[in-house]
């Protein structure tokens, strides 16, 4: 079991990266609020040590523009798959990278 999640979590960051890559993925608090406010975020990922704040307003924008929102890893996970530092907030604006990165995380979390 932790062997598979392990795996799954690998599948997910790496998708992150191809993300970046492609240039679908945007990484930081204001652009990502940006980019769910221009209807351009096909689904947001937050950190599990976001603070509380951060967290509430990400939820918050998510619930009212409808975005699918998940919590994934730590902000050094999601710094690592991005190429970055420390990473809270990412929003892909891709359908296809969005579609299988919910497929990934729905699964990962059902655990």
């Amino acid at each position: 079991k932790r062997a598979t999640e392990m795996k799954q979590k690998q599948q997910i960051l790496q998708l992150l990266g191809l993300a970046v890559s492609a240039r679908m993925l945007t990484s930081g608090e204001e652009l990502v609020v940006k980019v769910i406010r221009n209807s351009q975020a096909k689904i947001v990922i937050i950190s599990s040590d976001a603070s509380a704040n951060t967290l509430k307003k990400i939820q918050d924008k998510c619930k009212s523009y409808n975005v699918e929102l998940h919590v994934f890893g730590d902000r050094s996970d999601l710094g690592h798959a991005t190429g970055k530092d420390a990473r809270v907030v990412l929003a892909v604006t891709d359908q296809g990278f969005a579609k299988k990165l919910s497929e990934l995380l729905n699964e990962f979390n059902r655990g």
